[in-house]
């Protein structure tokens, strides 16, 4: 089991309580929105440092496309894996295994704290 498993799990329960219809949809988004911010950051590390090495690998438009092609793809994948068989083995799993609860309100600084990192990485190249 991964780490987004366990961060999607966690999101879910929290709000399974409070919107049982919407809970699944939620924790989607919130994953999503993570893996979008690791991809930015990735991206502009990788920016700088061909900027750096004299490299032109793709003008910006595309780079952009290419990210909104990829964003698109990891929520439908997403969405695929987290609704159906794999949400009920990583609830059978958590069930079982003892985990520690992460703070909610934590987990959402999570993107927020990786969007400033990627700002300052921007700013530095």
């Amino acid at each position: 089991m991964t780490v987004f498993d366990e961060l999607f799990y966690t999101i879910f329960i929290f709000y399974k309580n409070r919107y049982k219809q919407k809970a699944s949809s939620i924790a989607i988004v919130y994953i999503t929105l993570l893996q979008a911010t690791l991809l930015l950051l990735l991206g502009v590390f990788f920016t700088g440092f061909f900027r750096q090495m004299n490299m032109v690998a793709m003008s910006a438009t595309k780079a952009w496309f290419l990210f909104v092609m990829v964003m698109v793809f990891i929520y439908f994948k997403n969405w695929m894996q987290y609704t159906g068989k794999k949400r009920m083995m990583i609830n059978a799993k958590m069930i079982k295994k003892k985990s520690k609860r992460h703070n909610i309100h934590i987990l959402w600084l999570l993107p927020i704290g990786v969007l400033g990192l990627t700002y300052i990485l921007f700013q530095a190249s």
